[in-house]
């Protein structure tokens, strides 16, 4: 089906952030495909692990034990603090599954009218119908009406529009740290702690989509570690596995539990493969240390497109944190600086008509940033 508006190019390999396409090109990637690649392509550990499992066993479905996925269970749970995981296939099942969990919990804590999730405008949170209805963006809901009900929508980093929406229905508050597809946007620091405290004097739960900005790409494992907010469930996905799909449900304890044998589930979540490939990732960006390089390098990145834009005036605003980075420009031609910086060989996305989004791989170095913006400069 066309579902997709594609660029005329095919890339058959990658090592680290580079790709090559089918003519040879060599080209920088700073897309990581949509923040999914975040060890860079053919990482070794990655690799081997995903070949000696499949050498092994790849699949045998959840109505078995399964060993790989209880090793990566117990490393997000260690990561995470003591947060219970869930295995899908993608970020957009992630979400499902965390509506679904925080609905369930409704029903046996607050009442079975307990059932309004708030979301911010100009989020995102999947294709499925029930993460159409939840975003905060017309263009995505266009003809799919009927929606799902049960959501509401207010302005983010807007208190006092968020406190008015609240109600004796409303179960769940739910957010993305750093809106990705959007244009990069964040959330004031000071606005999720309120929410956090909103959350517990109204009994309703906080749910954090991560999928795009989780593990390692703010400069914490989590984005809720980075503002210092611990949500009652959150969503992983994009780079958990470096490619291969998986989505994950975290939740805290007295949460989890609402789920039971029956509430929810899936044949291919957390296969013996997919599992494999994520504990190489999470114990790889642990061993590397890479939440913290991708701290360094999305300072010193910022720092460089800052610089960019006192000679660009164009370039109305840098925003971001980490390695996930935003640069908004004055007029609406950032499909065609993108264009541009591809056909030198830098890899990059246009989020609407005047954001350039950046996600490079965490490993990147200095000298692959310094070629990037280079790249950038002449592109404008």
């Amino acid at each position: 089906m066309h579902c997709f508006a594609r660029l005329p190019i095919c890339f058959v390999r990658g090592e680290g952030a580079r790709l090559w396409d089918t003519e040879g090109k060599e080209y920088l990637d700073f897309l990581a495909g949509i923040a999914v690649c975040a060890l860079g392509h053919c990482h070794p550990r990655v690799t081997e692990a995903i070949r000696e499992q499949a050498g092994r066993l790849v699949h045998t479905s959840n109505l078995y034990y399964n060993a790989e996925q209880a090793r990566l269970a117990q490393l997000l749970g260690e990561l995470s603090g003591g947060y219970r995981a869930f295995f899908g296939n993608s970020g957009a099942e992630a979400n499902e599954g965390a509506i679904k969990l925080a609905r369930k919990w409704g029903k046996l804590n607050r009442g079975p009218e307990c059932v309004t999730i708030l979301t911010a405008l100009n989020s995102f949170h999947g294709r499925t119908l029930l993460t159409v209805s939840a975003t905060g963006q017309e263009k995505v809901k266009k003809n799919f009406d009927p929606l799902v009900p049960g959501f509401a929508h207010v302005p983010l980093n807007d208190l006092a529009a968020l406190e008015a929406a609240v109600d004796e229905n409303t179960l769940a508050v739910m957010l993305e740290l750093v809106q990705g597809e959007s244009g990069i946007h964040l959330c004031d620091p000071e606005y999720v702690k309120a929410v956090r405290r909103l959350c517990d004097e109204r009994k309703m739960l906080l749910i954090l989509d991560e999928v795009q900005c989780g593990l390692g790409r703010t400069g914490a494992f989590f984005a809720w570690q980075r503002y210092g907010v611990a949500p009652d469930i959150f969503t992983l996905a994009k780079p958990i596995a470096n490619g291969v799909p998986m989505g994950v449900v975290m939740a805290r304890p007295g949460v989890a539990e609402a789920f039971q044998p029956g509430d929810h589930g899936s044949t291919f979540g957390g296969t013996h493969l997919a599992c494999a490939a994520a504990t190489a990732v999470l114990e790889t960006m642990r061993d590397e240390r890479l939440p913290e390089h991708a701290d360094e390098m999305g300072r010193y990145f910022m720092g460089r497109l800052n610089a960019l834009r006192e000679k660009h005036a164009q370039i109305k605003e840098v925003r971001g944190l980490g390695l996930m980075v935003g640069v908004e420009l004055q007029v609406p031609e950032a499909k065609a600086v993108m264009l541009r910086c591809l056909e030198k060989g830098l890899v990059l996305n246009a989020t609407g008509d005047t954001v350039l989004r950046f996600l490079p791989p965490l490993i990147v170095t200095r000298n692959e940033i310094d070629r990037a913006v280079e790249i950038l400069d002449d592109s404008l």
